[in-house]
């Protein structure tokens, strides 16, 4: 496992940020923290890339303790935050750059670390240009190549597609999963969208601070969701009854095949499950 998180709590005072979270995110996994803004996701993300202390528990990253060891963690991670920190006045090779001389890269090596960041990204056509000129979907490319630049293991996306159009956001999205099976690295994503988080090999769902079910998309759903029967009968009598099994429906057609006038069937979500999980409940950061 790459990430391993055992009771995990972070407080500000009275208000507890996150309590008692524990999970493990395994080495070429895309996982994803599914939540509202709000949830105690940025606090648990600011932990693991050693820019909060946490209150109490563990958190291993690449085997290195976050509080014992955060200069181990830094050299294995890269970071896209939900704001640029990226100069505006400066080229995306130019802030390229400055961030791999961080990591001790000079000349030629560094060069060649720029230039790998800016081909996996596709940025190479406007490399040049000054990043504060840049269209939205062309700076999240950037922010991306920023924390591509020396070669992490693990790559954390807090909420990266937040704000852009919804042909960027699927460009985006369709990048990071690209980089995600070209280079096996581990990503760990942080959204809100339904669809983003239904393509990761797994989910945490977390809600005040708390985890509230994690597994695969398909095991979330068979524990936390139904399928829905919806029938209209030739009398006009509606119908609508929760299967446990979409095979389930068949018997129940079958019951009224004679009747019959319409019939669907609408199969649970990622949407039904957080719902389902959250609903009623009110966040706190």
């Amino acid at each position: 496992m790459i990430i391993q998180v055992e009771h995990l709590h972070k407080s500000y005072g009275d208000v507890h940020a996150v309590r008692d979270m524990s999970f493990s995110v395994g080495e070429g996994e895309l996982f994803s923290f599914l939540c509202v803004n709000g949830a105690g996701k940025s606090t648990t993300i600011g932990v693991l890339t050693t820019l909060l202390a946490k209150s109490s528990g563990t958190a291993l990253v690449g085997g290195f303790d976050v509080d014992r060891d955060p200069e181990g963690v830094r050299n294995l991670i890269g970071v896209v935050f939900q704001e640029s920190v990226l100069d505006k006045l400066m080229t995306p090779e130019e802030n390229l750059a400055v961030r791999a001389s961080l990591y001790g890269l000079d000349g030629a090596p560094r060069r060649q670390a720029v230039e790998r960041a800016i081909q996996l990204t596709d940025c190479t056509e406007f490399a040049k240009r000054p990043y504060g000129k840049l269209s939205g979907g062309q700076r999240r490319r950037t922010d991306i190549a920023r924390a591509l630049v020396h070669t992490p293991r693990l790559l954390f996306l807090d909420e990266p597609t937040t704000g852009l159009d919804p042909k960027t956001r699927r460009d985006i999205w369709t990048l990071i999963r690209t980089l995600q099976k070209d280079t096996g690295m581990t990503v760990f994503l942080t959204t809100h969208y339904m669809e983003e988080a239904a393509q990761s090999d797994n989910i945490v769902v977390i809600h005040k601070g708390e985890i509230k079910a994690q597994g695969t998309p398909v095991e979330l759903k068979m524990r936390h969701c139904s399928d829905m029967l919806k029938m209209t009968l030739t009398d006009g009598t509606y119908i609508e009854e929760k299967l446990n099994n979409t095979v389930d429906a068949l018997a129940v057609i079958e019951q009224y095949r004679d009747r019959l006038a319409n019939v669907e069937i609408v199969n649970g979500t990622l949407d039904d499950v957080f719902l389902n999980l959250t609903e009623g409940l009110d966040d706190v950061d």
